[in-house]
């Protein structure tokens, strides 16, 4: 095989935000996520693979062999493909966020939350995500407070008990988070907006994680996949196959459930080895759906 990566605007996606990756086997001390993209890639390039940087606009997986169109409008010709374009977190979009990212803002508390052992944190958000994200937070932080933009949560009965009933959170509710104050190295706080008076004030906090959801990265499909409500590609049963013969998913962009480093990766192995049975196992010339 003949393997080419497509590596998009950000090589190494998410992980690259992040600091030290706790929880990825074969590093007891821990890795920085940059450093363990930058050696998987070192890895993927030992066996073979060809990196290509650029972003994916469109693809047409009605003919075949399939093609694959970049931004700078190059076209690569494939006989197999493996969608791993992740998901993308959604940001606040207010000032001093993006800057703080890695330095006190996180939109993961399992990859975080152990730099934030006995000290106070924020969680934005309403929902389920926002209130799991809390309550695993209480495991290392010695308050969390969740902060949401309505009176009323979106987050199931069930999570929104847990979560109230757990002593080490606190709760600011109908309010709208302006910005993110911080000294250049960690984060002190986080400007909040009482949204019936609008006035504003200072919520002092050592990190700010925002639970408000996670995009996937399927936006340049077009309706060439099966993807569900949410817009995540939609895989059969325990395999890493699509509704496209020839197409496999991987990582994120098929798995809105556990996002970790560790399953995105495992998930990675499993289309590998479909897409090698799949190029041994059959003409392709004779692909049912597929125009040649």
């Amino acid at each position: 095989m003949s393997p080419v990566v497509i590596e998009g605007n950000q090589p190494g996606g998410q992980l690259t935000t992040t600091t030290e990756v706790e929880n990825f086997p074969g590093f007891p001390d821990g890795i920085m996520g940059p450093e363990l993209m930058d050696n998987m890639r070192k890895q993927a390039e030992r066996f073979g693979a060809t990196f290509v940087r650029g972003s994916v606009v469109s693809v047409d997986l009605k003919r075949y062999p399939f093609r694959v169109v970049l931004e700078d409008s190059k076209e690569y010709y494939s006989e197999s493909i493996i969608m791993s374009t992740g998901a993308s977190a959604k940001m606040l979009g207010i000032p001093g966020e993006k800057e703080m990212v890695g330095r006190g803002v996180s939109t993961c508390a399992t990859c975080d939350g152990f730099f934030f052992r006995d000290k106070s944190v924020i969680v934005v958000g309403g929902g389920d995500s926002a209130m799991e994200e809390a309550i695993f937070l209480t495991k290392f932080a010695s308050q969390v407070t969740i902060v949401h933009r309505r009176n009323e949560l979106r987050a199931s009965k069930v999570m929104q008990d847990r979560a109230r009933n757990n002593p080490k959170i606190k709760w600011i509710l109908n309010v709208t988070p302006v910005g993110v104050v911080s000294d250049g190295t960690k984060v002190n706080g986080l400007v909040v907006k009482d949204n019936p008076s609008g006035q504003e004030r200072t919520v002092p906090t050592d990190g700010v994680f925002v639970a408000i959801g996670h995009t996937p990265n399927t936006g340049f499909l077009k309706d060439q996949l099966e993807l569900d409500d949410r817009g995540y590609i939609i895989t059969k049963g325990s395999s890493t196959a699509t509704s496209v013969q020839g197409v496999f998913a991987c990582g994120d962009v098929m798995d809105p459930q556990y996002r970790q480093a560790i399953t995105a990766a495992g998930s990675g192995c499993k289309a590998a080895l479909d897409v090698e049975k799949f190029l041994e196992g059959q003409p392709r010339a004779q692909l049912a759906g597929v125009t040649t």
